[in-house]
């Protein structure tokens, strides 16, 4: 295996982080505090054509694997941005391309990779099913020609500023199934045409996060907006879930590099009884310690990234790259939270909000209990725990 990146690869991140340059620490702190959308940085990525770095090439896009948009989205987050703002829009990329018909392909991709449409909603998880995706209460009643589709979806997040909704729902209920990931079909859902069937109510979060609990009454799609076939949805799924958790694995170790490099620069710089704090052990153990947890990590991110661009199985290698870039990481913002001590906690050094950020991935794109509880049942054989 080869664990470094190619001349080209090399040439992407360090176009993406020229563009970061110009958004600095203080425009993702004024965007924090007022709660605002990135919008320009997100306009800057479209227009540079990140965010169609997955698209093939014959539909306006890039035709780049998931390896470059880990590349593309850790480096935001490395520079101290917030790729989460626009990440979307790469991984949903996934059950399209592989069950999304030609007419679907050429009606919406070109249209995404140009940036005149933005596909950054992802409509699963919901108030009483959480997790348990498997028990989701969104149904699409077939009538006719078309299906009629009513539920909640819950930590929708960039709702308010995408075009499609890329939306899972039961199409038949899951008492009624032999199998309990059967009867679930995919949708793809233009929020223009959806109007007020489709509503948002905002959740106030701890983090510039915009996300949204989904109100759908009476929404009514044709048969064209279903993904690949009908019942079928949880498998389409999947695709965008491996792809959600590489990319997010990606941001995930950029942060944990930001904080590392922030604090062992202020600890060797910082002077107190006389010494530099970082030739203490106490000070610079906990960043070791985090250094290596971190590049551990990332080593697991490569394999896995390496088999899902070859096609190859990689379900629980990407629960795993998850699990491990998000403890390693958030090992890194602790260590770096006690080295600044109380400018930790100021808006000045910018790492309480890096904190906040880097907390939420413990949670999501899914919690760090599920991951083990499906390692130790699917992979090491051991008796249902959930």
């Amino acid at each position: 295996m080869d664990f470094e990146y190619t001349d080209s690869q090399i040439q992407i991140r360090d176009a993406v982080r020229d563009l970061c340059s110009r958004f600095d620490l203080d425009y993702w702190r004024r965007c924090d505090e007022a709660n605002a959308y990135p919008e320009a940085f997100v306009n800057a990525m479209t227009e540079a054509g990140w965010l169609a770095a997955l698209i093939p090439e014959e539909y306006g896009g890039a035709g780049l694997g998931v390896m470059e948009g880990g590349i593309i989205l850790g480096e935001v987050n490395r520079q101290g941005g917030s790729a989460v703002v626009c990440h979307a829009q790469m991984y949903t990329m996934a059950s399209i391309l592989k069950y999304g018909t030609e007419a679907q392909k050429r009606k919406y991709l070109p249209r995404i990779a140009e940036g005149s449409l933005r596909l950054q909603a992802f409509g699963v998880t919901e108030p009483d099913a959480g997790s348990d995706t498997m028990r989701i209460k969104t149904f699409a009643k077939k009538v006719g020609g078309k299906y009629v589709i009513n539920g909640q979806k819950i930590f929708t997040s960039r709702f308010q500023h995408s075009d499609m909704l890329l939306l899972i729902t039961r199409t038949t209920s899951f008492e009624q199934v032999k199998k309990k990931t059967d009867g679930m079909t995919l949708f793809l859902i233009d929020l223009k045409e959806a109007g007020d069937a489709v509503k948002a109510q905002p959740i106030k979060t701890m983090i510039n996060h915009e996300t949204n609990q989904l109100f759908i009454d009476n929404l009514e799609v044709s048969e064209n907006a279903r993904i690949g076939e009908e019942g079928k949805g949880f498998y389409y799924l999947l695709s965008n879930l491996n792809a959600e958790r590489i990319l997010a694995a990606s941001q995930i170790v950029g942060d944990g590099r930001w904080f590392i490099e922030l604090a062992s620069k202020y600890a060797s710089q910082r002077v107190v009884f006389g010494r530099p704090i970082g030739a203490n052990q106490g000070v610079q153990f906990p960043l070791a310690k985090a250094y290596a947890l971190v590049e551990a990590a990332d080593l697991m991110r490569l394999k896995t990234v390496a088999r899902f661009d070859a096609g190859l199985p990689c379900g629980p290698e990407a629960n795993m790259t998850k699990y491990l870039c998000s403890e390693a990481a958030w090992e890194a913002a602790e260590a770096a939270m006690t080295t600044l001590g109380g400018y930790g906690v100021t808006k000045e050094y910018h790492l309480e909000r890096k904190w906040r950020e880097c907390r939420l991935y413990r949670t999501a794109p899914i919690s760090n209990n599920l991951v083990l509880a499906q390692l130790a049942e699917h992979v090491l054989g051991m008796p249902r725990s959930y």
